[in-house]
């Protein structure tokens, strides 16, 4: 296991309003940081603006999860390609031009893993992960590469947002929500512990992309068939903020966390 120390900083990250291309480079990561663009909670509010483009954030990671302008689809980050999950879980890679306002992504270097045979339901995965987190620290951060093949998946995704625009729960009660049976893929998750409430949400999140890369999206439900689940440990933190108008207008103060659960969790049929 290697040694690693905590580090926490948060910094502004400039950019040309109305362009593509930023006036300041996407600062390099060492392969052993959590890089979030935003927070989650700006999400939950309703910020939907891209910050930094798929080109940038690729010099911050090969693997993570996100969303893109405009809440357009789901993104799924693996190796070194940016996958978007559009609003009918149909996959597609992304332009580097394409801007994203939330993201967390790092370099994967794995630390250790276990086998998934014949587990049912998201939250007996959640369960298994939590064992080997556990043992290995709760107060660092994970991300987990879940690939193989799953009896079933149900996933989410969501058509872009118009401005003004809404929050997102209002946002995602349109979201397609499509299940496939029998499927092999990868699965990315990232896990944050329970001091990042204010930041992200706590625990797992997942995001799914098929191994044909034609259908993917967040991960609602899961039923693993067998699978290879590798860890990368991180200790290190950072936070890349927005520096427009409407992300320094908002409330980051509210509480959001109910509105946070409903979206992370919640299918149309709730």
């Amino acid at each position: 296991m290697k040694i690693k120390k905590f580090l926490m900083s948060t910094f502004a990250f400039c950019f040309a309003a109305n362009a593509v291309s930023f006036a300041a480079p996407a600062p390099q990561s060492d392969r052993e940081t959590i890089n979030q663009i935003a927070l989650l909670q700006s999400l939950t509010l309703g910020h939907f603006d891209g910050s930094i483009s798929a080109k940038n954030l690729k010099k911050l990671g090969d693997i993570g999860i996100g969303t893109f302008d405009g809440l357009n689809g789901e993104m799924i980050f693996l190796d070194g390609v940016i996958y978007r999950a559009n609003g009918d879980c149909k996959i597609n890679v992304v332009d580097d031009a394409e801007t994203i306002p939330f993201s967390n992504v790092t370099f994967f270097d794995k630390d250790f893993s276990i086998k998934l045979e014949n587990v049912s339901g998201k939250t007996a995965v959640e369960e298994k992960l939590n064992e080997l987190v556990k043992k290995n620290g709760e107060n660092n951060f994970y991300m987990v590469k879940i690939k193989g093949n799953f009896d079933e998946i149900l996933v989410r995704s969501e058509k872009a947002a118009k401005k003004p625009y809404p929050t997102l729960v209002k946002a995602l009660e349109t979201q397609k929500e499509i299940s496939q049976k029998n499927i092999s893929g990868t699965i990315v998750g990232l896990y944050c512990p329970k001091f990042m409430s204010s930041l992200n949400s706590v625990g797992w999140h997942f995001h799914f992309v098929s191994e044909d890369k034609n259908f993917g999206g967040h991960v609602l439900e899961m039923k693993i068939k067998s699978c290879d689940a590798e860890f990368d440990n991180t200790a290190k933190f950072s936070m890349i903020l927005p520096e427009d108008k409407d992300f320094q207008n908002l409330d980051l103060g509210k509480d959001l966390s109910k509105d946070i659960k409903k979206a992370e969790n919640d299918t149309v049929s709730k």
